[in-house]
């Protein structure tokens, strides 16, 4: 697990022990950068929520990674009045294909603390 400071401190699952040039080799292998969002509710309160963030490797399937807030979605989610519905339908579809790839920002994020570290 990796933190960078910027304007929030961010978990990365799946660098650990891994150099800033053997991130970027994978990166450039076909590994991404992903987050996924899980929605749990109660009634009249509803939190839609990010997971950290996970270095997917060009072998491995999303599938793996975000089956759990996947499931807690579905399990959990619809619950809530009005948003619960609202919100798990969100997760389901972004968990489901659309726009989990944050590659670009933590890849510049990543390449800034390297900078700062030479300092």
């Amino acid at each position: 697990m990796v933190r960078w400071s910027s304007q929030a401190s961010v978990n990365i699952y799946g660098i650990e022990g891994m150099t800033y040039n053997e991130i970027f080799e994978e990166i450039n292998k076909g590994g991404r950068f992903v987050v996924f969002y899980y929605c749990f509710s109660i009634l009249i309160l509803t939190l839609k929520r990010p997971t950290n963030v996970y270095l997917l490797r060009a072998s491995e399937s999303a599938f793996s990674k975000g089956f759990i807030p996947t499931l807690v979605t579905i399990i959990f989610g619809w619950w809530g009045i009005p948003f619960g519905i609202i919100y798990t339908i969100q997760c389901l579809v972004h968990n489901l294909g659309k726009d989990k790839n944050v590659t670009k920002e933590v890849s510049s994020n990543l390449i800034i603390n390297k900078l700062n570290s030479l300092e």
